[in-house]
């Protein structure tokens, strides 16, 4: 057995000085180191020796394994100090060479209407307010003046998480919050620019958009205050030559409320295929707020008035910039969004 031991030692140093990669040397080393290995196996057979061989057999085989282990050990360092200067070797960088040109990103479309609208609005004496995504049911609808059962409250409408609450669907629900936290009731000019949320996905509408809502509450605030108002709008974000079209609508929290048209951009007015021939196109809805609403929030109706709109900031974006289908807005297409960086 001392000599099997020897020659399997010799063989072992032979095959390990031949070895020109890890994968034959992880190969070696289950040969002559694993459980089924040729000197595990000749360990099993010790059991037949006497008492005085037994010692000195055992010792032999611990040796020749440490002694394999050494040169496994070895060579295993030699290939991962030369696997890893081929990778260096490789990966070499001239610094001399002229770098690569880093491709600029540009603004989101809605992103640059939110940055004008927001500059328009405070350069009025307006103050930006924010407010949750994920609103309670009292917000988003019971202080806007929609009761239980209104059809906006229906299920294929909103995203409800539970009973309570409830992905917004309209910004106007930072109305609700900004006057019941103004204490001492003093007027209230904002506007609020954010994500809503409904079950919509077609080529003028998505399940995710953006609104921006304006807000107005002081003593003798009329329809003309409105009007004013978004005439400054028209011209100063769509264009110098807007003109606004009312027509009475219906919001439970305005009263009275209107859509308002813009005279279409891209003919006029005269009629074309954006327009649909009529000369003009749907921007905002708007109107006073409703006494209801001021009431529940803390403001005397007798005392206050105001007036409210919302906009699709998605829409307005579409009109301005001339982009046929929404979705081309959340698609992340660098070529698309690359057109806006002029």
């Amino acid at each position: 057995m001392k000599e099997k031991i020897e020659n399997l030692a010799k063989q072992a140093k032979e095959s390990l000085e031949k070895v020109t990669n890890i994968q034959a040397l992880n190969e070696l080393k289950i040969k002559y180191l694993g459980k089924k290995s040729e000197l595990s196996n000749l360990l099993k057979e010790m059991a037949n020796l006497s008492q005085e061989e037994r010692p000195v057999i055992g010792a032999l085989a611990n040796k020749v394994r440490k002694d394999i282990e050494e040169k496994i050990a070895k060579k295993e360092e030699e290939f991962e100090k030369r696997e890893l200067a081929e990778k260096l070797e490789k990966e070499r960088i001239d610094v001399t060479l002229p770098s690569t040109k880093v491709k600029r990103g540009s603004k989101h479309p809605v992103n640059r209407i939110i940055e004008e609208i927001e500059d328009l609005f405070v350069s009025m004496g307006y103050t930006v307010e924010s407010g949750p995504e994920l609103e309670t049911d009292r917000f988003c609808f019971e202080l806007l003046n929609l009761p239980q059962g209104h059809p906006a409250r229906d299920m294929q409408d909103s995203f409800y998480i539970t009973d309570e609450y409830l992905l917004r669907t309209q910004t106007s629900a930072v109305q609700a919050r900004t006057m019941l936290a103004n204490q001492e009731k003093t007027p209230i000019r904002m506007i609020c620019p954010g994500k809503t949320y409904r079950r919509e996905d077609d080529a003028t509408h998505s399940h995710q958009f953006t609104q921006a809502e304006g807000l107005v509450i002081d003593e003798n605030i009329t329809l003309a205050d409105l009007k004013g108002t978004l005439e400054i709008f028209a011209k100063k974000i769509i264009g110098e030559n807007s003109k606004l079209r009312f027509r009475p609508s219906y919001f439970p929290f305005t009263e009275p409320s209107y859509e308002v048209d813009v005279s279409c951009f891209k003919c006029g007015g005269k009629g074309c295929n954006l327009c649909k021939q009529t000369g003009w196109i749907e921007v905002l809805g708007s109107g006073m707020v409703h006494p209801n609403v001021l009431g529940m929030c803390g403001y005397d109706p007798e005392k206050y008035s105001g007036f409210a709109f919302g906009l699709g900031l998605e829409r307005i974006a579409m009109f301005k910039y001339g982009i046929p289908d929404m979705r081309y807005l959340y698609q992340n297409d660098v070529r698309f969004l690359g057109q806006f960086d002029r």
